[in-house]
């Protein structure tokens, strides 16, 4: 048995690392020019993903901040340096970011024909293509000296470790997909690239990033087109302006939620509240966790009346309370609806589940 990957699986379950308690509005970015320094990434005719990654990733930050003068960029590295997957993960929780984005090139060696771009979020690859995609970004850690403590032991080209990322769902994965779709579509239309979708994958530099991420692959390094283009500053503009410009309508629909979010809330705590420690009531379980969060509600802003209980060592959380299980399935479909895929309603009697 494979004890290293099994801690592996509970690792990455369990996982729960200081989520930023996010305003309601965008101030941080953190922009990961993928791979870097020592690391060349996937290999072109004439460049490498590496250098093609960090010119895309400066301009799109500097698209940004000539808008935006109140947000914060951050770039995980700014110049031809090697960081760590880990490390691009721990920058963007340091900086409370309120989004990562994190970009690379795509490769395919025995298929120099295949082209177009694909936005990432994190999720279980539902393919052997995205598996690969998946592979290849993740090979990153073969460079790092200390990888087998960082990942106790994971093996970036073993489909068998894989399976771990399939018990992992982002608290974020909604609006990770909002703003993946947001990119796809932009640089479709406006880059006119060739548009291989948005998809789902088990990418290390994402699973710990606790914001709304996505990972671009701008093309394919190893389709000369898509390689001349890419290397182009005509194409690197295209490329950066596309992200910028998703980047600005994510925004703009954020705040616009969040205001209206907050009216709801408003409205609400108008209307007398239901005792949830008497008599019957019913609640939305969505999330599980083996450490309890400080300020819930912040993290999870999305979902009303956040309230957890504990059981055989863990933290379960609910959201909504209801008097009936009518109201409670209505809205158990808003909370699925939102990204929680495993969510369920649960009953409770003078405060204890039952």
């Amino acid at each position: 048995m494979n004890y290293r990957l099994i801690f592996f699986i509970i690792a990455m379950c369990f996982f729960s690392a200081d989520l930023a308690a996010q305003s309601n509005k965008i101030q941080t970015v953190v922009i990961d020019a993928g791979h870097g320094g020592k690391d060349p990434g996937a290999v072109g005719s004439k460049s490498k993903e590496k250098n093609i990654t960090l010119a895309v990733a400066k301009k799109t930050g500097e698209y940004i901040k000539k808008k935006y003068t109140d947000v914060k960029v951050v770039y995980t590295r700014d110049k031809d340096v090697f960081v760590e997957l880990m490390e691009r993960a721990r920058i963007a929780n340091r900086n409370n970011a309120d989004l990562f984005i994190s970009i690379h090139c795509n490769s395919v060696a025995k298929s120099p024909g295949t082209c177009g771009v694909e936005t990432y979020v994190m999720g279980e690859h539902r393919n052997s293509a995205n598996l690969n995609v998946a592979k290849r970004e993740n090979a990153s850690i073969l460079y790092e000296s200390d990888a087998e403590a960082n990942y106790d032991g994971f093996d970036p080209n073993s489909t068998e470790a894989y399976i771990a990322f399939s018990f992992i769902q982002s608290e974020f994965k909604q609006h990770s997909l909002e703003f993946a779709d947001l990119i796809q579509t932009e640089l479709v239309n406006k880059a006119k690239r060739k548009d291989r979708g948005v998809q789902q994958a088990g990418f290390l530099v994402l699973y710990k990033t606790a914001m709304p991420s996505v990972l671009v692959e701008l093309g394919f390094i190893t389709n000369s087109a898509d390689e001349t283009f890419m290397m182009s500053a005509e194409g690197q503009d295209y490329l950066a302006s596309a992200i910028y410009r998703a980047f600005c309508t994510y925004k703009t629909n954020y705040e616009k939620e969040s205001v209206e979010l907050n009216q709801e809330v408003s409205q609400t705590a108008e209307k007398p509240a239901l005792d949830k420690n008497k008599g019957i009531v019913y609640k939305v379980q969505f999330a599980s966790r083996s450490r309890k969060l400080d300020n819930p509600q912040s993290v999870y802003k999305y979902l009303q009346d956040i309230d957890y209980y504990e059981h055989n060592g863990m933290f379960k959380y609910t959201a909504g309370c209801f008097a009936t299980k009518a109201e409670a399935d209505a809205y158990l479909k808003e909370v699925i609806a939102k990204g929680y895929t495993d969510a369920f309603v649960v009953k409770f009697e003078d405060g204890v589940r039952k």
